[in-house]
């Protein structure tokens, strides 16, 4: 599975993406908050937080990582190599768990790493209106991003491989992860059912 994944360019450029995307954009939202900060009212000035503003690129950067676990399942199943791989592994629960466990493990990875830098870079922007990992449950939240990016991807991967299509699976879950709770959060009686729904782990 490992191969798998090294050999197909598609998969490293999502992970690539995803890393690139949520640290520029992390790192380009609090140079503009920072440049504008005097501009803001005393509420908004009181009420800043550094720490979610390191994270501003996890909207997109989640995309990426919805794509890269839906193709790792997903290809197979378009290009018909998973009768090839259920040859030389029959059992399908087995083969969808080491599938799931080698990608998962570094979407976790890669997670991780793109929170850590996202939040280093970000906090050194904004200079003495950041904050550091010393500071109450910042380096948990931090932990948390890269925890919620990793396993967005886990989520996806099982999505595609209940679908078994890669195109279906993005149809689906982009759309669920921008647009769904968006909407339902403006119906009175959705609100305490869309906090359990998955996006809401990142928010």
């Amino acid at each position: 599975e490992w191969t798998k994944i090294r050999s197909v360019s598609s998969t490293t450029w999502t992970l690539i993406s995803a890393f690139v995307v949520t640290v520029a954009m992390g790192a380009g939202v609090s140079a503009l908050v920072n440049a504008t900060f005097d501009d803001l009212s005393e509420a908004e000035q009181l009420t800043f937080d550094p720490t979610l503003v390191s994270f501003s690129g996890t909207v997109l950067g989640q995309l990426a990582m919805i794509v890269f676990g839906v193709l790792v399942v997903g290809t197979e199943y378009s290009s018909g190599m998973i009768r090839t791989s259920l040859a030389a592994v029959p059992q399908r629960g087995t083969l969808l768990f080491s599938k799931i466990t080698v990608a998962g493990v570094l979407a976790l990875v890669v997670g991780l790493l793109t929170s850590f830098v996202s939040f280093l870079l970000s906090q050194a922007v904004l200079g003495d209106r950041g904050t550091d990992l010393g500071e109450e449950n910042v380096l948990r939240a931090v932990i948390g991003a890269g925890l919620y990016m990793g396993l967005i991807a886990v989520f996806s991967m099982g999505v595609a491989a209940m679908l078994r299509s890669p195109m279906l699976a993005m149809g689906i879950l982009i759309p669920f992860f921008l647009l769904i709770s968006n909407i339902l959060a403006a119906v009175p009686y959705a609100k305490d059912v869309i906090r359990y729904f998955p996006d809401q782990a990142g928010s």
